[in-house]
């Protein structure tokens, strides 16, 4: 058994346009498997054509509820990503380790909102 595996994001994905919370399940389900069992993960976004937050969300924003940062950031690493798209993971990790560090403030903000929406 390897020590460090890649996840090509397209193969998991079975299409260039990674948008789907779905089709980050997918990829966050590879993940913790590997991380689980020790090994490391490079995550591949060559010929990515579309990515989303909700996608990214699903595939490692929810990791920081799993493991913690440090065991993240040895375990896992990117590579072939466009600039736009690291701008973007970087503000998903940001807020999924705000989040997990107080998911009831982030609940009350929420509930906050949108009980001052106006009604339709």
């Amino acid at each position: 058994m390897a020590d460090r595996i890649t996840i090509q994001l397209t193969e998991v994905v079975g299409s260039t346009l990674c948008v789907a919370s779905e089709d980050g399940i997918k990829v966050f389900t590879q993940i913790v498997d590997a991380i689980n069992n020790r090994r490391k993960v490079r995550l591949s976004f060559l010929n990515v054509e579309s990515l989303t937050s909700a996608f990214l969300n699903a595939a490692i924003g929810q990791l920081y509820g799993q493991f913690s940062e440090e065991a993240i950031r040895t375990s896992m690493s990117v590579s072939d990503i466009e600039q736009d798209d690291l701008i973007l993971l970087k503000r998903v990790i940001d807020t999924a380790k705000l989040y997990f560090k107080s998911p009831d403030q982030f609940a009350a903000a929420r509930q906050e909102i949108f009980e001052d929406e106006p009604e339709k």
